[in-house]
């Protein structure tokens, strides 16, 4: 019977033990799912790192499609620019041309007179030198002013003695500017 009791006691001991030991188990396993692991934590920095690639990647590509997209419009509206520059001048033109034609149809008429072409001519170069000015074209008219060698080209010179030395006596062929830069020279006759 102390034998009995000895063998009770050991298995009660082992028994308790192996709870002890089970509950030891238990603790461990929930203190390491609480406690992320190093591998753990390296995996999801992984992940984390993965997509932010991914994300950046589909950035990237995006702006370079935004980008051509660009180059593509930019490249199509300075074309239609180029091309179609001078549409306004061009139909502002279209007016000195009509009236052009009526002159020309009115000289042809048998009641035509000189003076009424000359009207029609001149009202036609009134026409035209408006429409350049609209488009910054200006005329160069220096007569009686100082000669400018800038804006003005000396055909001849001619001894005056009762004209302003360095003086425009007659202007043989008009200048012209535009936006204040010299197309065309203006061709005089210069005072001595």
């Amino acid at each position: 019977m102390s034998t009995n009791i000895h063998e009770l006691d050991n298995k009660m001991t082992k028994k308790q033990n192996q709870e002890e030991t089970f509950e030891k188990i238990e603790d461990e396993d929930i203190e390491s799912s609480a406690m992320p692991s190093p591998e753990n934590d390296l995996q999801a920095q992984l992940e984390e790192a993965q997509q932010s690639v991914k994300d950046n990647w589909d950035k990237l590509l995006r702006s370079q499609a935004e980008m051509e997209n660009l180059k593509r419009r930019n490249a199509k509206d300075l074309e239609n620019a180029h091309k179609f520059a001078l549409d306004g001048f061009v139909k502002a033109l279209l007016e000195v041309k009509d009236s052009l034609t009526m002159g020309l149809k009115t000289a042809k008429e048998d009641s035509a007179s000189v003076q009424s072409i000359t009207e029609g001519l001149e009202m036609t170069d009134k026409v035209f030198l408006s429409t350049l000015e609209k488009f910054g074209v200006e005329l160069l008219n220096p007569a009686g002013e100082t000669f400018n060698p800038e804006f003005h080209e000396a055909v001849t010179m001619i001894p005056m003695p009762d004209k302003e030395s360095n003086s425009v006596l007659e202007v043989v062929q008009h200048g012209f500017t535009l936006n204040g830069r010299l197309v065309r020279p203006a061709m005089v006759v210069v005072v001595q």
